[in-house]
């Protein structure tokens, strides 16, 4: 039997290694894969074997990307944010020096092992196409926060995430079930790539001042908090907008419009950000139904998807 107070301490280290994961972030990546799931099962080539060897592979890259992104902040904005939020702002776990940023960066590169392990496992079930697909994400995580790009800094980092953890998971998951690349399967992710693009700008106003002093210039920086709220508007709304597009362009079944039920909670965040941009604190039930209309959204289109493979 172990001492009490060692199984306290390895309880109390695995806490601070999961706080440093920001885990609860993965639906940014995990919806996607659910409903690129979905347009397969619609097609009647789902797997769920395969549905989690991309959760887990999606998983490693997406955890992998929070950990360096917290590891190069620590370089910049993050020591000097004292407008934290629970969305905002980083773990901390560096500025609190519950772990040293050479841990970070290891713990990065393991769960960035991780994703390449699941997809060279997809290569030998006969998936060769996932190592350019998972080279792209994977690039795309380093290359939005690590030098000499920093597309984070450069007012690129949100198209880059919008086709990170949008379109091309949507296109990758479909591949790996399917074994085919469609534009539909490609277009499908694109109301998700809105959302997380949402996500990650709404959570651009709280660190404003920080990210500014810092001179980490992302749109809001650039642009301002006052006209940045018309674009969050903007990104908000064309998630809704492109499901008319995915019907009628894409010939997706009308069931997807089940996902409209989500906007009242996307208007909701638009009314809260609109009037409380300038206030860290009262920004946090923004971000928080920002996330949940992702998800509510997500669920939502597969669940439609789902359906129309019986209709």
């Amino acid at each position: 039997m172990w001492p009490i107070n060692y199984k306290c301490k390895i309880f109390a280290t695995m806490k601070i290694h999961l706080k440093a994961l920001r885990a609860p972030f993965l639906a940014g990546s995990l919806v996607p894969v659910i409903i690129g799931s979905a347009f397969a099962f619609s097609a009647n080539r789902f797997s769920f074997s395969l549905f989690l060897l991309c959760s887990v592979g999606v998983s490693g890259l997406h955890l992998g990307a929070n950990l360096l992104n917290d590891y190069f902040d620590d370089r910049g904005s993050d020591p000097i944010n004292v407008r934290v939020t629970p969305f905002s702002g980083g773990s901390r776990v560096i500025q609190n020096r519950e772990l040293t940023p050479s841990t970070v960066f290891t713990m990065a590169l393991f769960f960035f092992a991780i994703g390449l392990g699941v997809g060279i496992w997809l290569v030998c079930l006969g998936r060769p196409l996932v190592i350019p697909i998972g080279v792209l994400g994977l690039g795309a995580g380093w290359a939005y926060s690590s030098p000499p790009f920093q597309l984070m800094s450069r007012g690129w980092g949100e198209a880059v995430i919008f086709l990170a953890f949008g379109p091309l998971i949507t296109l990758g998951t479909y591949y790996v079930m399917t074994g085919l690349l469609s534009w539909p399967a490609f277009a499908i992710g694109a109301p998700q790539g809105f959302f997380i693009a949402g996500v990650i700008w709404i959570n651009q106003f709280p660190d404003y001042q920080a990210d500014r002093k810092a001179d980490k210039k992302n749109l809001v920086v650039r642009l301002g908090p006052g006209f940045s709220r018309y674009l969050y508007c903007a990104i908000m709304s064309m998630a809704f907008v492109t499901v008319f597009f995915l019907i009628e362009g894409m010939g997706f079944s009308y069931l997807i419009m089940l996902s409209l039920m989500a906007f009242p909670m996307a208007v909701k965040a638009m009314r809260i950000l609109w009037r409380e941009y300038l206030s860290h604190s009262r920004t946090i039930p923004a971000q928080a139904l920002t996330i949940q209309t992702l998800i509510a959204h997500g669920l939502l289109i597969s669940i439609g998807m789902a359906l129309s493979r019986f209709v």
